[in-house]
C-alpha cells in the first residue's frame, strides 16, 4: 500500500518521484520498473552521453519545438523551464555544458553520471524501486472497497499494489497503452519519430561522411499528390512545418543529421501515411534560390574560363559533394567553365539549388527510438498532468501524445512534466 506508485522507472518517472517526496517527505512512495535495469533511455541517450535538455530558455521558443504538445506545454513550461533542469543538476554537483547547437550535456559527457544522480536520490528519499515489476493490470477501486482512501490498485507479475495516487510514466509501451484505452482513454496510434530516410541513389551513393549545410523540403511524388494534400489536412500541417534547415548528413543508406531529423518529427504521422515513400527537395546551398546560383555560374565561367569545372569549388561545398553534381548533369572530367553551355549552366544551377530524391524508407536514429502518438492531450489537464476522466491517476513523459526533434528537447518534457505531476500530489497531502 503506498500513497503514491509510479508505473515506469524511466526519466519522467524518476523526476516526479525525487520531486514529490523532496516537497512532502511524508509520502509513501514506489516505483515499478518492468525491466532488469531502470533508465535505460537515459543510458543509451546522446551516444552514451545524455543529452539531458536545451539551453533554449525562454518558454515559448522552447515549445516550438516539439511538433506535438507545442501550445500544451507553453504553461508548464512557464512553471518549470530548462533553466529549472540546470539548477536541479548543478545542486546536486553535476555541472552541465553547453555545445555550439545548444545541447546541454553532463561535464563528465557520460550518462552514468545521471543514472547514479537518480538512484541514489531515490536512497536518500526512501523511495522504492522495484525491478521485474511487469504490470499487467490495471484498475480504479470502488468508493466502498477497504480501505477506502486508495483509488487504485495496480497487479504485476508479482504482486498487487494499493496506491491513493497513481503516476504512468511508461514511454512508448503499447500494453500501458491498451490498459489506458480499456480505462476510457484516447490514445493517437504511436508512429515512429526522429528517423533517417532511405535514399538509393548516385549523387550520394559514393560519398557517405559528407556533410553540410542544407534547406531541406518534404514534397509529394507524383503517384501520392492526393493521399500527401489529404494527410496535411488531417494532421493540421502545413508545407512550411515540412521545411527544414540545418546539417545533413550524406550516410550509406541515405541521409541523416539534425536537417533531416527535424524534418521526421514534424512529419512522423504524415510519412507514416505515406508508407515512407515520398520525395524530398534539397538546396545544397540554402542562402541561394536558383535564380541567384545560375548567376553566381555565370560569373565563374567569366573568371575561370580556362579551368575545368569538376576541379573548381565554386561555392562553399564538401569537394566530394561538388564532384559528384558536376557528375550528375552529364559534365565531363575535362569539360572547361569556358566550353559549359547555357542548358549545363542551368542545369547545374538546379542541382545545387533544388536536388530531388525519392526517399524509400526509413532508419532508426542511433539508439534513441522517439514515438509521436500516445495519450490524447485534451484529456489531461496540463496545470497538473492529471487525467480528466479519472481523478487520482496523472501522466508524464513520452507516454503522452507529446514528442520533439532532437536535442535534449524530449528529455526537457519528461522533467517538466514529473515535476508538474510531483507538485500537484505533494500540494494535496
Amino acid at each position: 500500500m503506498y500513497d503514491v506508485l509510479i508505473v515506469g522507472g524511466g526519466a519522467a518517472g524518476f523526476y516526479a518521484a525525487i520531486h514529490m517526496v523532496e516537497a512532502n517527505p511524508n509520502l509513501k512512495v514506489a516505483i515499478l520498473e518492468r525491466g532488469k535495469e531502470v533508465l535505460t533511455k537515459v543510458k543509451v541517450s546522446g551516444g552514451g552521453r545524455c543529452n539531458v535538455t536545451h539551453a533554449e530558455f525562454v518558454p515559448s521558443e522552447l515549445s516550438k519545438n516539439y511538433p506535438r504538445g507545442e501550445k500544451e506545454l507553453l504553461g508548464p513550461f512557464h512553471s518549470y523551464c530548462s533553466g529549472d533542469t540546470v539548477a536541479f543538476f548543478e545542486s546536486r554537483g553535476i555541472a552541465l555544458n553547453i555545445e555550439e547547437d545548444g545541447r546541454m550535456f553532463p561535464a563528465t559527457n557520460s550518462s552514468q553520471t545521471i543514472i547514479d544522480c537518480f538512484v541514489s536520490e531515490t536512497e536518500r528519499l526512501g523511495i522504492k524501486v522495484l525491478k521485474n515489476s511487469s504490470v499487467v493490470k490495471i484498475e480504479p477501486r470502488e468508493n466502498n472497497e477497504e480501505p477506502s482512501n486508495y483509488s487504485w490498485s495496480v497487479t504485476s507479475i508479482h504482486a498487487t499494489y494499493l496506491a491513493k495516487k497513481l503516476v504512468v510514466a511508461t514511454g512508448s509501451n503499447p500494453k500501458i497503452w491498451d490498459m489506458l484505452q480499456n480505462l476510457g482513454h484516447t490514445i493517437v496510434p504511436p508512429v515512429p519519430s526522429l528517423f533517417t530516410f532511405n535514399i538509393k541513389d548516385e549523387r550520394i551513393s559514393g560519398i557517405p561522411g559528407v556533410s553540410t549545410n542544407a534547406r531541406i523540403q518534404v514534397i509529394p511524388s507524383k503517384v501520392n499528390t492526393g493521399k500527401f494534400k489529404e494527410a496535411l489536412k488531417k494532421y493540421g500541417i502545413h508545407q512550411s512545418d515540412l521545411e527544414s534547415e540545418g546539417p545533413l548528413l550524406i550516410t550509406h543508406w541515405g541521409m541523416s543529421g539534425p536537417g533531416i531529423l527535424r524534418l521526421s518529427a514534424w512529419g512522423a504521422q504524415l510519412l507514416n501515411d505515406l508508407n515512407y515513400k515520398f520525395r524530398i527537395r534539397v538546396n545544397w546551398l540554402p542562402e541561394y534560390y536558383e535564380e541567384a546560383v545560375l548567376s553566381q555560374l555565370q560569373e565563374i565561367k567569366e573568371i575561370e574560363a580556362k579551368k575545368s569545372v569538376l576541379r573548381t569549388k565554386s561555392f562553399d561545398l564538401p569537394k566530394r559533394l561538388w564532384i559528384s553534381l558536376v557528375k550528375a548533369v552529364g559534365i565531363a572530367d575535362t569539360v572547361k567553365w569556358a566550353d559549359m553551355t547555357k542548358i549545363q549552366l542551368q542545369n547545374l544551377a538546379q542541382q545545387l539549388s533544388s536536388s530531388e530524391f525519392l526517399v524509400d524508407g526509413k532508419s532508426t536514429f542511433k539508439e534513441e527510438f522517439v514515438t509521436a502518438g500516445g495519450v490524447d492531450l485534451k484529456e489531461i489537464n496540463f496545470k497538473t498532468y492529471e487525467s480528466k476522466i479519472h481523478n487520482d491517476l496523472y501522466f508524464a513523459g513520452e507516454v503522452i501524445n507529446i514528442d520533439a526533434i532532437t536535442g535534449g528537447f524530449n528529455f526537457q518534457n519528461a522533467w517538466t512534466g514529473g515535476f508538474m505531476v510531483a507538485q500537484a500530489i505533494a500540494a494535496k497531502g
